[in-house]
């Protein structure tokens, strides 16, 4: 360069554009504010979607979605104040659900720090407790550094999302390209990938081959370690019964001989081992209460702190899932008896508890009472489904029925807010599926109440032609709740604070430009659906239900428990 040549110079928004693109983002869920305009100005430049949502809940819930479906991190990018405040939730949620994301939010100038700039907050502060990582970018030249950095503590063990406040000033200003910290893609994170300790692979091994009646659960972590060949070669070779929860499902594929769904608790109450894989014991495991005490209990997460948190076990082993499961069969099979042959019974057994469990509530999965029996409409919905179809669910008492009949096809074909128990993720989800597989059909069933938290992102999916069928099971109550208040306080306060409106949902559809239909007659489910996987349009199915039935997880209000 000579003397008077004037240096190529970049902004903080170019620069936050290209470490994206360095991480592989390509495509970005935001709500615009002046604070972050050249973030969007960087994007065009690198070639990364941007996808600007009616709420920033949504924007953070559709790049946790983005995550979970192509096992790279999403991005959510909002203003300061009440944006970066209304993505909380979506932040949360990705927190709990150990989804990996970056949200980038806004912040008032540098200049201006302390006096009282618009929408000034304490982000970091407010980010810290649910994030793996929180900061501010301090100047121009370290923007695409800490980007990275963010990144990479999304996968600093079990992965989560990061936060950036990027203050306006930071990201308008230009710098001297030679001066800005630029990391090359693929080379400022490691792998992550770990086999566990070798003599507890061995111990493993053991406690697998003297085992009669062995159980594997196999949780999200399953998904996220992209670890189903692994999982399903283990189940096969060892002949373990499994059963999957969370993302987990669909690792299996329905009527696999070593796919169980209805005899869970007695497996767990009956086995002398059980195999915990990916999932805490939390609320949704009983804080490990519901495993027999009798059983030996073996908990493998990719999260140390995880690994024996709120119940003695037996084996504890830190690593990738596949890598774990893949370790350990082949040390099992290398036995002279691994025990599979001997396992047979059991399987034997467990299948006549799942049969009998089937077969007493089939006649409500075939009702044809009106108004609908919920069951039947989930049935409906299973048997819609193809390998092709993601499941989203979304809702509180409807759902609880779902993940009782609805079986994924395939793996990563299941979608579910996760253990915060979000309400009001089912259209981001649904967006960020169709953006990451346009090829996939997206199918989500919405509480009423649930919808009607971010429903209006519907114009959203109509917005950038992205098709989905929604179907709502409407029954014009937050059911789940109604339910619990009816029990403590009485059927004369079951209703305070409850109930909605009988909304017309899928006329809501037909005004922004999408299918719209309502069902009354179980009979006329399936013909509705049909029409609106044909339509090509996004969709909303608005399907009366029976608000005086109430499934079984709601009833015994386990979620509490």
């Amino acid at each position: 360069m000579t003397a008077d040549a004037v240096p190529e110079t970049i902004s903080g928004g170019h620069l936050v554009a290209k470490a994206l693109k360095a991480e592989g983002i390509d495509v970005i869920f935001t709500l615009c504010g002046g604070h972050i305009i050249d973030i969007y100005d960087g994007c065009i430049d690198e070639g990364i979607e941007v996808v600007d949502v009616r709420h920033e809940q949504v924007a953070a819930h559709a790049a946790d979605g983005y995550a979970r479906i192509t096992g790279k991190p999403g991005c959510a990018v909002v203003t300061a104040g009440p944006g970066t405040t209304d993505a909380v939730t979506g932040v949360a949620n990705a927190f709990r659900a150990e989804s990996p994301m970056l949200l980038i939010g806004g912040q008032g100038a540098l200049s201006q720090h302390k006096m009282g700039s618009l929408q000034d907050l304490p982000h970091v502060d407010m980010m810290t407790p649910i994030t793996k990582f929180a900061a501010t970018v301090p100047s121009t030249e370290r923007v695409a550094d800490i980007v990275s950095m963010a990144f990479r503590e999304c996968y600093n063990g079990a992965p989560g999302p990061s936060f950036l406040e990027i203050p306006r000033d930071v990201l308008d200003a230009k710098v001297p390209l030679d001066k800005a910290r630029i990391p090359e893609a693929g080379r400022y994170r490691a792998s992550t990938r770990q086999a566990g300790d070798p003599a507890a692979i061995e111990r493993l091994a053991d406690l697998i081959v003297h085992s009669e009646k062995p159980a594997i659960l196999l949780g999200s972590q399953v998904w996220t370690c992209r670890a189903t060949a692994d999982a399903v070669d283990f189940v096969r070779a060892l002949n373990v019964p499994a059963y999957m929860n969370g993302s987990g499902r669909g690792t299996l594929a329905p009527g696999d001989p070593h796919h169980f769904q209805l005899s869970r608790r007695y497996a767990f109450s009956e086995a002398d081992l059980i195999i915990i894989v990916g999932t805490p014991f939390d609320f949704r495991m009983g804080y490990g209460k519901r495993l027999s005490p009798s059983a030996k209990v073996v908990q493998i997460d990719l999260d140390y702190r995880t690994v024996g948190k709120n119940r003695d076990i037996d084996l504890g082993i830190v690593g990738d899932a596949g890598l774990v499961l893949s370790a350990a069969a082949a040390a099992a099979t290398g036995r002279e008896d691994n025990g599979s042959a001997r396992r047979k019974k059991w399987i034997e057994e467990l299948r006549e508890v799942e049969t009998k469990a089937f077969e007493k509530r089939l006649p409500r999965q075939l009702s044809g009472s009106q108004p609908i029996d919920p069951y039947r409409l989930v049935h409906e919905i299973n048997e819609f489904l193809t390998e092709d179809t993601i499941y989203i669910g979304d809702g509180g008492d409807i759902v609880t029925f779902s993940g009782q009949v609805v079986q994924p096809k395939s793996p990563g074909h299941w979608m579910d807010p996760g253990p915060l128990g979000t309400l009001g993720v089912g259209v981001a989800f649904a967006m960020a599926a169709k953006f990451a597989q346009r090829d996939k059909e997206v199918l989500c069933l919405f509480g009423d109440g649930a919808f009607s938290l971010t429903g209006w992102d519907f114009e959203t999916m109509i917005r950038f032609d992205l098709p989905f069928i929604g179907v709502i099971g409407n029954n014009s109550s937050m059911n789940q709740i109604r339910y619990g208040q009816a029990a403590k306080y009485g059927e004369d306060r079951g209703r305070v604070g409850n109930t909605l409106g009988d909304v017309r949902y899928d006329e809501f559809a037909r005004m922004l430009g999408g299918y719209g239909e309502e069902v009354r007659d179980p009979a006329g489910i399936r013909p509705a659906l049909e029409r609106a996987r044909e339509s090509g349009k996004p969709s909303l199915i608005n399907v009366w239900v029976d608000p005086e039935v109430y499934a079984p997880g709601t009833m015994n209000q386990t979620m509490y428990k």
